[in-house]
């Protein structure tokens, strides 16, 4: 059993903004439900431009629930501009924290609202496949590239392939990876430490 904080369960019991915009200006769809997590978050724009209403639909765990009720909470009011500074480490802070196996559900939140933005904006959204950037597939299971891993990675300050599991799932299932995800990550925090 995990051991959640009173404003996880809150938000997981009685999450807010739940549902679906109707016409909404940005569309943010991340996730997949074969996988166990995916988070559908919709949302309009006041006449300033500000985010007016924001939903979300999520399939997913207690802690996916929560993340995705807490950003929808931390977003409402705020420009794109300012949402899109959101980090999962923000939507942690707001639940009072997550379990360390749990922050992918976090992560998702952000790379939800980080796609609904693109749209909003005609953009491609940055975790849409793209046959020429998408990176190459570390974990098979469920399909994350060196690219996710690394970017997780370096926006979280992990230096552990254990570490990366809980922020991506990469790693999570056969653990076949494991040996290129520490590999990956050490290879990249030495270029880190050569910049300085």
């Amino acid at each position: 059993m995990w051991n959640y904080t009173d404003k996880v369960m809150d938000h997981f019991l009685h999450p807010r903004n739940v549902g679906e915009i109707e016409n909404p200006d940005g569309v943010g769809e991340v996730g997949n439900a074969a996988c166990g997590d995916a988070l559908k978050l919709t949302f309009k724009l006041d006449k300033e431009g500000r985010i007016e209403d924001v939903k979300f639909k999520t399939f997913g765990c207690a802690s996916a629930i929560a993340s995705s009720s807490a950003l929808t909470e931390i977003i409402k009011g705020k420009t794109l501009d300012e949402a899109a500074r959101v980090t999962n480490q923000d939507i942690a802070e707001v639940l009072g924290g997550l379990p360390e196996a749990k922050m992918h559900c976090s992560v998702m939140g952000m790379e939800a609202l980080q796609a609904a933005i693109s749209h909003y904006r005609g953009e491609k959204s940055p975790f849409e496949k793209d046959e020429d950037h998408e990176g190459r597939i570390v974990c098979k299971c469920f399909g994350v590239t060196d690219v996710k891993i690394l970017k997780v990675a370096k926006e979280n300050q992990l230096h552990k392939a254990e570490d990366v599991t809980h922020y991506c799932k990469a790693g999570g299932a056969c653990g076949a990876c494991l040996d290129d995800i520490q590999q990956l990550l050490d290879d990249m925090w030495k270029l880190e430490a050569a910049k300085k």
